[in-house]
């Protein structure tokens, strides 16, 4: 009996898959977080055998200024998108404190408007935001992390863009300068290296990730985005995973994936200098 208990024990940890995570993750943030976390990662995470429910607090071009007066205020402006079993729902006017208590989740990330993304004074209100954000969470062991985004495309004509001089490596930089120099002084242990994913692909791919060159593209762009936020939420390694559309082949998703993998492995060891 004590033998056959043990042969069984062994054929479980040694035949059967990881157990499945079921994991609850919020964005608070804006069309950047649109492209990061509303097309393909829940696949590819179902490609792995886990599951996510997925919640996106969307104002187009929100900052960390403008979340915080808009949970102070209370005010129903949000666009809350939310992909439950791979299926996706937007229910509007609602407001972050509504957002944040419709589900126990499990991880909440913040981010910057795209364009101050480079400017630490604009970071003044994260740690109030932060607070009060977790004030308003039904889960005590929540944990919060820090989107990291991407800098614009090179040949990108916008106002905007006059910060960084046009010019893309510039503006790479001041994010990581400035995401390194603020994100201590708040807590955050992890961050989700979006940014760093993108430049990487940019490198062995050139600079084709973006639809207009501000906000990734709907095919290689996106699909980098979601590896590194898989890899990053579950844990397990996005290079070998079997999912990528169809509008992409084998060998870009290859690469995609190869760089995510590479983005989050650098940023555990608190490394971002890709240049």
């Amino acid at each position: 009996m004590k033998k056959a208990v043990l042969f069984l024990l062994f054929y479980l940890f040694t035949f059967l898959p990881l157990s499945a995570k079921v994991i609850r993750v919020l964005a608070i943030g804006n069309s950047f977080s649109q492209d990061a976390v509303e097309q393909y990662l829940y696949e590819l995470a179902h490609a792995q055998g886990d599951s996510l429910v997925i919640g996106n607090a969307y104002i187009g071009g929100c900052s960390i200024d403008r979340h915080y007066t808009n949970l102070v205020k209370d005010s129903a402006l949000y666009a809350y998108r939310k992909i439950v079993g791979g299926v996706r729902s937007e229910r509007r006017k609602w407001t972050l404190k509504k957002i944040l208590r419709d589900e126990q989740w499990d991880i909440i990330s913040l981010q910057q408007a795209s364009q101050l993304t480079g400017d630490p004074e604009s970071f003044r209100n994260l740690p109030l935001l932060k607070r009060l954000v977790q004030s308003y969470t039904t889960n005590f062991h929540v944990e919060f992390v820090w989107h990291m985004t991407w800098a614009y495309a090179e040949d990108f004509k916008s106002p905007l863009f006059y910060p960084y001089d046009n010019n893309q490596r510039k503006m790479y930089s001041y994010i990581v300068s400035t995401m390194l120099t603020v994100m201590p002084t708040i807590s955050y242990p992890r961050i989700i290296p979006t940014g760093t994913a993108i430049q990487l692909v940019r490198l062995r791919m050139g600079d084709i990730l973006n639809r207009d060159g501000m906000h990734l593209s709907y095919t290689l762009g996106r699909y980098t985005a979601a590896c590194t936020w898989c890899e990053f939420l579950t844990g397990r390694i996005v290079d070998g995973n079997s999912y990528y559309p169809a509008t992409i082949s084998e060998s870009e998703a290859q690469i995609c994936q190869e760089e995510a993998h590479e983005a989050v492995f650098m940023s555990q060891r608190g490394r971002y200098a890709v240049f």
